[in-house]
């Protein structure tokens, strides 16, 4: 990337763990609160509880330094916030910043008009702190940043528990799809499931499988975003789903993100499939299996295919219709002040990683129990989800995928896994008619 010193709108950035000083943010933008209040409305998907806790942190920190302006925390809903923010788009009563949607949701929001840039953010945060290449996914063609980073994720990590293995006899983490279901039934006993995976017509199972399919060594598009998704791969994809069926508890035909992770964290299955959260509800809420969990990159096909890792790239980006566009930029830059930031990050440790150095480095965060007990999973996460890619950026030879939101707004793809699996519909068909529907959304 390149940009100037100062940005723009000589937006700074302090490294203190304190918040923004009102002299400092008052002179970030220019913007200036008037006698009449200010107030913005932040929409997110992610409010647990300690999440919650670490915005009103945050919030707290941002109005004592810009009095003037007050916070609304509104939350949205990792299933609902499509439908949510077309409702706003179209009513035009949007929210003023919004954080944690997938960086493919963006793009397509953004080539519709209705996101602003958010080069002037990235400036003030700075350039130089973010990871090499953080940022590179929000790269609009006509060459602005559609959004910010908050956090990395790696969302299909698979999880194991160590106990189980070994009461098993399984004596290494499988490394191919044959090695995980040879693995998942032996330990699949004792009222305990061999594995989980999602079966519901929903994001996740979208994602999920979109990650099988490359583990697969298939692609949804080709480089130059043609549909690619009519192949053997995608067969052998869906053959590999159906053959794990039978090892994943009955209520994964509807499963999503919070059936899931409960799955494998109250120990009603051998292993899982999620991001870092997972360390800190097994240590919350089922400590008895804390010492005896780790993760490992998803198994692939072959040892010729390699692992790929589903990264959202959680982003924070300003609706264009804002009436507030220089207080909102104002305030995402405030949410990567260290210490909020970093509460905010703990909420969950391991569930978002950081998308900045200094605060990957910062004593403060690298020192939380859950960071320290399980650094080398942590570690693994960074890495895999530092090469990740999503449907809107499948890998690095791929062109930016500005349809991909609405590609997986469809729900073509959980459809698809849903009509072959459950319904044991014929493949050719099935997936022949997915590549129709798909390439219709792409004509736009």
């Amino acid at each position: 990337m390149t940009h100037s010193a100062n940005g723009r709108n000589g937006l700074t950035r302090r490294g203190a763990l304190k918040g923004m000083a009102a002299t400092t943010a008052l002179a970030a933008v220019p913007f200036r609160a008037s006698a009449q209040e200010t107030t913005l409305r932040w929409w997110s998907p992610q409010s647990a509880p300690l999440q919650l806790e670490a915005y009103n942190f945050q919030i707290a920190a941002f109005e004592a330094a810009n009095p003037g302006i007050k916070v609304v925390f509104e939350t949205t809903s990792d299933e609902g916030y499509a439908a949510q923010l077309a409702a706003a788009f179209a009513s035009g009563e949007v929210p003023d910043i919004v954080t944690h949607l997938p960086s493919f949701s963006i793009h397509t929001y953004y080539s519709n008009g209705l996101v602003a840039p958010m080069n002037d953010v990235i400036e003030a945060v700075g350039p130089a702190d973010f990871y090499d290449g953080a940022n590179d996914v929000y790269k609009a063609a006509d060459g602005n940043y559609v959004a910010t980073g908050i956090g990395n994720v790696a969302a299909n990590m698979l999880w194991l528990r160590t106990d189980l293995m070994e009461e098993a006899g399984v004596d290494k983490s499988p490394e191919t799809w044959d090695e995980f279901r040879a693995a998942c039934q032996a330990m699949q006993k004792n009222g305990i499931y061999g594995a989980v995976l999602p079966y519901g017509r929903n994001s996740m199972t979208t994602r999920i499988f979109v990650g099988v399919m490359h583990q697969a060594g298939a692609t949804v598009f080709t480089p130059d975003l043609q549909v690619a998704i009519d192949s053997q791969e995608t067969r052998d994809a869906l053959e590999f789903y159906r053959s794990m069926r039978e090892l994943c508890p009955p209520g994964a035909t509807n499963y999503s993100w919070g059936e899931a992770i409960t799955a494998f964290v109250s120990g009603a299955t051998a292993t899982g499939i999620y991001t870092g959260r997972v360390l800190g509800n097994v240590n919350a809420q089922n400590p008895s299996i804390a010492d005896s969990i780790t993760c490992v990159r998803y198994p692939t096909i072959s040892p010729d295919v390699k692992p790929w890792t589903f990264n959202a790239f959680p982003s924070v980006f300003i609706p264009a219709q804002s009436k507030k566009i220089e207080a909102a930029k104002l305030f995402a830059t405030h949410l990567f002040e260290p210490e909020g930031h970093i509460k905010q990050l703990l909420a969950a440790p391991g569930h978002l990683l950081p998308v900045l150095k200094s605060i990957n480095s910062n004593p403060i965060y690298q020192d939380d129990p859950i960071i320290k007990k399980y650094a080398t999973e942590v570690d693994l996460m960074a890495s895999a989800a530092a090469e990740g890619h999503n449907l809107g950026y499948e890998s690095k030879a791929h062109m930016s995928n500005d349809r991909a939101g609405d590609v997986e707004g469809t729900m073509a793809i959980s459809d698809m896994v849903q009509r072959v699996v459950l319904n044991d519909e014929n493949p050719d068909v099935v997936i022949g008619e997915t590549a129709k529907i798909i390439e219709e959304v792409m004509k736009g």
